[in-house]
């Protein structure tokens, strides 16, 4: 009996990523998910101004048989708005994110796919928190991030321990559904709001994390994690239709 086959959709946006990125693609290829599940890469260029465009697009070329499809914004917009770029490519069963750093390890898709395939979740993040071994590189990061997922809890119902996780995997369909508005950082609250506003729960497995410095190309501020506590609020009070 030939087993099932699904297709996991993997959307990469990407800003001045030049030394990273060419080993994340590679990763993210190499990752085992699992038997029956292939893989397409869509990345998504957002007006990088150093060399990852170029860097890209020289890995296509050394790997004509990988399936990589690539985009590019003709002016920087954000990572909402390079995901939801990614997202209109997708033509895989299952969605996740991947940041062009080297913080999170793509063989942890492996963890949260079955729970998707099982069909009992259509959500699944992966938590940095839940795996105790894990560092942090700076304490305000850790604490925003706990604070977000406490506000998630309490605000939408769920249970989960890392809100601003990287790694959301979804069910291709229900987020092709889903209206999206965000354009930077408030992806991450605003998907997690509209999919608790439609009764879904998330599903939460531990990950694996190797945080990077600000020196060496971390992007979030202080004004993203407000803009967060905002997204979450404004999806819970004030605007409340998801579709």
């Amino acid at each position: 009996m030939n087993q099932t086959c699904h297709t996991l959709s993997i959307i990469i946006p990407a800003y001045n990523e030049e030394k990273t990125i060419a080993e994340l693609l590679q990763r993210v290829l190499d990752a085992d998910l699992g038997e029956g599940i292939d893989r397409e890469l869509i990345v998504v260029n957002d007006c990088s101004t150093d060399s990852t465009g170029r860097i890209v697009q020289s890995f296509i070329a050394a790997h004509p048989q990988a399936p990589i499809t690539y985009l590019v914004h003709d002016r920087n917009q954000g990572k909402g708005m390079a995901v939801r770029t990614g997202i209109q490519a997708v033509t895989g069963d299952y969605v996740v994110m991947q940041d062009a750093d080297l913080e999170l390890d793509p063989n942890d898709f492996a963890r949260m796919l079955p729970h998707l395939l099982s069909g009992q979740y259509r959500v699944v993040y992966g938590s940095r928190f839940l795996a105790e071994e894990n560092s942090h590189t700076y304490f305000s990061y850790q604490l925003g991030g706990k604070f977000l997922s406490v506000m998630t809890n309490l605000l939408y119902d769920q249970r989960i321990t890392d809100e601003p996780t990287c790694y959301k995997m979804f069910d291709a369909g229900l987020l092709k559904s889903i209206p999206l508005d965000c354009k930077g950082f408030e992806f991450c609250p605003e998907v997690t709001a509209k999919v608790s506003r439609l009764g879904y729960k998330i599903k939460e497995v531990p990950i694996r994390y190797y945080p990077r410095s600000i020196e060496e190309g971390k992007k979030l501020r202080l004004r993203d994690g407000l803009k967060a506590i905002g997204t979450l609020l404004k999806y819970r009070f004030w605007k409340k239709t998801v579709q």
